[in-house]
């Protein structure tokens, strides 16, 4: 048996056959199911990557890479931040004091933080603020408030905003809020209108003024690092014992484990359509075995093995399914182009972190996908490839 049997087999059976048209049919739909089933995987990890990266990018920018807070009241001081400036030069650092308020407009009430901050060091470390900060000068009771919290108070620069303090002040026979009326002097928009509307900046003094804080004393210390997993673990070294350091992803676990669930449990559910159009394949080979019965029969009895029959069918399944993987790769790639060119899809701002879609389809997804498809289609045209090499050549040529 020559070794050109074996493709020139695969090639004649993938012809279209006028008298079983249905087995080319079928072939063919098993080509276009795997084809649409990978280029749906691929534009669907494509959009939970981009979708998780914004929300990632979004809740560094607002939760800050790494904080250090006290374990002990007045622990974050003056002193300490000096000291890690100098010990890690590479790193920003932007010292904070927190309060809970009430931010109150005519009859309106809302809950939030106010941070009193350094505004040049805190245009290094949040790049939401860097922008309205370097517009605008900012003195003592002057605040910095939230896009949302704006359209909602209905405020313009240079208004009053009245916050309530949860601390308190005794007041003769009882204990009252502090109340301080401060000026809006800018906006600020990070796209997320939970923070917009919750947080407030204004200056450090104004805040230690408010609170009856010294001018050295901190609620904590922000600090931007481009590789922040790395770097807390050489600043936890040098912290004393007094203060701890927490990194921006602690505070959201939960989140990011169910959006890696989310996008677990998408893979596995698209996967399924690669399946299901590999069911096409099997039956498509399975009806090829059937038809070509005899031919197989005929090719057995004049010196084939049965493992080159066996093969010449694996290759079948093999070229349809790979063919509807390339064709999906070609089809992924052009819709993931068209959608990242072309504003088709418009979002909502107010709900999610960017206006369009957000596209990032890594390596790892890419070969994960390929890879499974191909697995898929390897293990579907197996079992038709073993029936068609176990053709009984006496039965089918003695009914012939």
């Amino acid at each position: 048996m020559k070794t050109s049997i074996v493709p020139y087999l695969v090639k004649r059976f993938l012809r279209f056959d006028k008298e079983q048209p249905f087995i080319f049919l079928s072939a063919l739909l098993a080509f276009l199911g795997i084809s649409l089933g990978v280029m749906v995987l691929l534009i669907a990890m494509a959009l939970m990557n981009g979708f998780d990266n914004e929300f990632k990018k979004k809740l560094t920018i607002m939760n800050y890479p790494l904080t250090i807070i006290p374990k002990f009241y007045g622990s974050v001081d003056e002193n300490l931040l000096l000291t890690l400036e100098s010990e890690f030069p590479k790193l920003n650092f932007s010292p904070y004091v927190q309060s809970a308020i009430m931010a109150r407009s005519g009859s309106k009430l809302e809950g939030g933080y106010i941070f009193g901050v350094d505004f040049e060091s805190e245009a290094k470390v949040n790049s939401v603020l860097n922008e309205t900060i370097q517009k605008n000068e900012f003195n003592k009771f002057d605040v910095l408030i939230g896009k949302t919290l704006k359209e909602e108070f209905a405020l313009f620069d240079d208004d009053k905003l009245m916050y309530i303090f949860t601390h308190v002040e005794p007041g003769g026979m009882s204990v009252t809020p502090k109340i301080k009326r401060f000026n809006v002097k800018g906006v600020f928009d990070s796209g997320l209108s939970a923070y917009d509307k919750a947080y407030s900046y204004t200056t450090l003094s104004s805040l230690q003024t408010m609170l009856n804080l010294p001018s050295n004393q901190y609620s904590g210390i922000h600090i931007f690092s481009a590789d922040p997993q790395s770097d807390i673990l050489k600043i936890k070294k040098f912290l004393p014992e007094s203060v701890s350091i927490k990194g921006w992803w602690e505070d959201n676990v939960n989140f990011f484990a169910a959006l890696e669930l989310e996008k677990a449990s998408l893979f596995i559910v698209l996967m399924l359509i690669i399946l299901i159009a590999a069911i096409n394949i099997i039956s498509s080979l399975l009806m090829t075995v059937m038809n070509r019965r005899s031919e197989i029969a005929l090719l057995l009895s004049l010196g084939a093995t049965p493992a080159e029959i066996k093969k010449v069918f694996l290759y079948l399944g093999i070229v349809i399914g790979t063919s509807g993987i390339l064709a999906g790769v070609a089809l992924g790639m052009s819709g993931l182009w068209i959608l990242s060119t072309f504003d088709i899809v418009h979002l909502p701002k107010d709900v999610y972190p960017t206006a369009s879609l957000p596209l990032d389809l890594s390596v790892k997804d890419f070969i994960f996908i390929v890879f499974g498809a191909f697995v898929i289609v390897i293990i579907s045209s197996f079992y038709p490839a073993k029936k068609a090499s176990e053709v009984d050549i006496l039965t089918v040529l003695r009914n012939e």
